[in-house]
């Protein structure tokens, strides 16, 4: 689909499954690959992002078996040098963790990926891999990253940003290091791969906000793991239904990972109803359904920690500040500026057309709510999050709303718009 047109919408309401955790379906195939043996990922999400770390992990000569509609054996081994650039498409996060595998590999290789993914940031994770002795050749901080195999040691970081790509990247680096690696972050972010790391057997010692992996030298175990539903593709439902007058949502088997929930946090502050049912554990992560019921909201300021723990979700919570009374103020979050676009600046913009009054800030934005919102033909500029925000947005706005370039949305939620109608909202 290149357009996706939404009318106003009437109560929502049953049960939706959300796919796959895409965070997690990354890692399943990047640690699945560095395992001795052939590792399960059941749950996986088969979208153009993780199709892109699918692509990259089969290049470096590691077999990958379809089980099912959304099942993969990975059958870890020895990496293999690839025969051409290994390309990331749009996705961001298989470029930087790969940067952290290949860094200490005994063979070269290149990272490249689509125009947008050349214009984001990489400096982030090439600088604190050189000072592991990484050798990576870069286009002004940004891909193509042409990286030399390289004999790495281990190094303490202190990062500047909280980040899970970061973060992730130098793990996966120090895993072919000689010495212990030390991480040391300023706030939480996501923690998918220290959870996975250790059920596979990695000697990872976590004190708050430093990460210290000891030995370098242990054998990953074989991944058995059950992904969840992604929290991030499940705000958009979750934020539709405490909009849209009377709707009431279950949302079944959700990662509801503390590193990742800050929009339920949030939501919670301005008044939202939403309730976590059903909780269980699944390979290390924890699972419940979330219950969502449409509620009044109130205007909030959203800061520090909460941020990094929301960061992907803020377009989508944009639109719920606009139905909030009161001014809903968000900082410190730069971060949404380095995306796959300007988030910040493109979100008042698009916002702006369907009636909202949203102000951009340099590292955030401000929305006065509540705002009538009427249909527009609006443009998602190729980010999948800022393209489904918009969808949400027109299930109230009067008329009709027809989101330009859509086809981005497979990129994280194939199948978003299927799992809209299916709880009631008019859209094609």
């Amino acid at each position: 689909m290149t357009t996706l047109t939404v009318r106003r919408s009437g109560p929502l309401a049953g049960e939706a499954t959300l796919p796959g955790d895409k965070s997690l379906s990354h890692r399943a195939l990047l640690l699945g690959a560095l395992a001795r043996g052939p590792s399960t990922a059941r749950g996986w999400l088969d979208g153009g992002d993780t199709r892109a770390t699918f692509a990259a992990v089969q290049s470096l000569g590691v077999e990958i078996e379809r089980v099912g509609a959304s099942g993969l054996t990975i059958r870890g081994k020895e990496l293999e040098a690839p025969d051409k650039p290994c390309d990331c498409a749009n996705a961001g996060t298989a470029m930087r963790l790969l940067a952290g595998v290949l860094a200490g590999q005994s063979f070269d290789s290149t990272l490249d990926g689509s125009d947008q993914l050349r214009r984001r940031p990489m400096r982030r994770v090439t600088d604190p891999l050189r000072r592991m002795g990484a050798e990576i050749e870069d286009d002004d901080g940004r891909a193509p990253l042409c990286i030399r195999g390289s004999r790495l040691h281990g190094a303490r970081h202190r990062l500047d940003t909280a980040s899970a790509q970061v973060k992730s990247a130098l793990l996966l680096a120090g895993l072919h290091a000689d010495g212990p690696t030390t991480i040391i972050e300023p706030g939480p972010s996501r923690d998918h791969t220290e959870r996975l790391l250790t059920a596979m057997g990695a000697e990872l010692v976590l004190d708050g906000p430093i990460i210290h992996l000891v030995n370098s030298d242990v054998e990953l175990q074989p991944l058995d793991l059950t992904i969840p539903g992604d929290f991030s593709s499940a705000a958009f439902p979750m934020i539709a239904a405490l909009i849209v007058p009377r709707s009431d949502v279950r949302l079944a088997a959700v990662g509801i990972n503390p590193t990742r929930t800050g929009l339920l946090d949030v939501v919670r502050r301005m008044g939202g109803d939403v309730v976590v049912q059903e909780v269980s554990e699944e390979s290390g992560e924890p699972v419940g359904d979330l219950r969502v019921r449409a509620s009044g909201l109130r205007g909030i300021l959203i800061e520090g920690d909460d941020v990094v723990r929301a960061i992907d979700e803020f377009p989508v919570l944009a639109v719920a500040a606009t139905q909030a009374e009161g001014a809903t103020e968000v900082r410190d979050a730069a971060e949404l500026r380095v995306k796959e676009v300007d988030r910040i600046g493109l979100l008042a913009v698009e916002l702006r057309k369907l009636g909202a009054r949203i102000e951009e800030q340099p590292d955030g934005f401000i929305v006065e709510g509540p705002a009538k919102l009427v249909g527009a033909r609006v443009d998602s500029h190729g980010d999948h999050r800022l393209g489904m925000a918009l969808a949400v947005a027109g299930l109230l706005a009067e008329g009709e709303t027809v989101i330009e370039n859509a086809d981005c949305i497979a990129d994280s939620f194939p199948g978003f718009d299927r799992i809209l109608a299916r709880l009631g909202a008019e859209v094609r």
